[in-house]
């Protein structure tokens, strides 16, 4: 009997060195269910690179200011092989041990917006979801109690070496309106409940005219002192 999905067989390899008197922190972990899999590799706790199934090569999520970095020719070949091993060990773990318990670490999360909120602009709602165990959500967008799937999109799962957790980011592209409410709701084996997040737009102010209006008056009420003061000079060197 295989191993359901919240069972999984992590490989996690830590090597600690020393460079420049800086200590840094190189890891590579390998996992995988009976239906899908993780390879990846990490530095100081940050993900370097994994490898993308779909795409069918290793992908490097670097910041673009980073120093470049490469892996060998092979190296998602490599995954590949790796992905068969682990499979093939969690079948002989879950028939030795006969399907055992899966350790649980409930997620937390967070709504919020990527950029400032302006009514009737473009934005995008962002829900991180982090420390949670297995690495198995539902994840769930609603708009007024609706449940919304257009503009919704995910990010690769994240390893949290420290703890041996996980973290993923779901986002939605909304335009919000006054009296909105999006809600972002997560399930997970280790919640007694479904845990959601509420954003209400009502609650962002619209933009103020105030300023505006305020440097409009200031630079007309300048424009005409100027244009003042010019009149009465030109009459004073008319008189003299």
């Amino acid at each position: 009997m295989k191993m359901t999905l919240t069972g999984v067989f992590l490989v996690l390899i830590g090597i600690i060195y020393t460079e420049a008197k800086n200590v840094h922190e190189d890891a590579a972990l390998t996992g995988c269910t009976d239906t899908d899999g993780e390879d990846m590799y990490g530095l100081d706790g940050e993900e370097k690179a994994h490898a993308d199934w779909k795409a069918g090569k290793y992908v490097m999520t670097l910041p673009e200011f980073a120093d470049p970095f490469e892996y060998v020719e092979g190296t998602y070949e490599a995954a590949l092989a790796n992905q068969q091993v682990c499979k093939t060990n969690l079948e002989t773990v879950t028939k030795a041990y006969k399907n055992p318990a899966v350790a649980q670490a409930p997620p937390m999360s967070s709504i919020y917006p990527r950029d400032d909120v302006m009514v009737g602009s473009e934005n995008t709602l962002i829900c991180l979801v982090t420390g949670f165990y297995p690495p198995q959500l539902n994840v769930t967008w609603t708009k007024n109690n609706h449940i919304v799937t257009k503009g919704v999109s995910t990010s690769q799962l994240r390893v949290n070496v420290n703890e041996g957790t996980f973290s993923q980011f779901y986002m939605l592209q909304f335009t919000p309106q006054p009296g909105d409410m999006y809600t972002c709701t997560v399930e997970h084996s280790a919640l007694e409940r479904p845990m959601t997040r509420e954003f209400d737009v009502e609650e962002v102010p619209e933009p103020s005219l105030g300023p505006s209006v305020f440097c409009g008056v200031g630079l007309t009420l300048g424009l005409l002192g100027v244009a003042t003061g010019t009149f009465f000079l030109v009459k004073g060197n008319q008189c003299n």
